[in-house]
């Protein structure tokens, strides 16, 4: 029986204008059939399949994002999620003393 190699992607979170997330995930020479993506408002967990190697983790996320409006690409081995941060208009200035 083979053993598959587990590898937890390498992500990168950044913010965008507009309130959204830029949600970036390493998967080298896996192909997009094999991805699968799952977005919650607090968390995301994404999982690929490549030869003997798998890549999957689970990944908490700064911000509470609108889950539904979620989209996602593929390409050169990045996968680029973008989620609209929930909520992101309604801010409060706080006074530092």
């Amino acid at each position: 029986m083979e053993t598959k190699e587990r590898i937890t992607p390498c992500t990168c979170v950044s913010h965008k204008e507009g309130g959204r997330l830029q949600i970036e995930v390493q998967l080298p020479g896996v192909d997009k059939k094999d991805i699968s993506l799952n977005m919650r408002s607090d968390s995301f967990c994404v999982s690929g399949k490549k030869d003997n190697t798998e890549y999957a983790g689970c990944f908490g996320l700064s911000h509470e994002v609108e889950s539904k409006k979620a989209e996602a690409k593929y390409e050169n081995g990045i996968l680029k999620i973008f989620a609209p941060i929930k909520d992101w208009e309604q801010k409060v200035d706080v006074t530092i003393q």
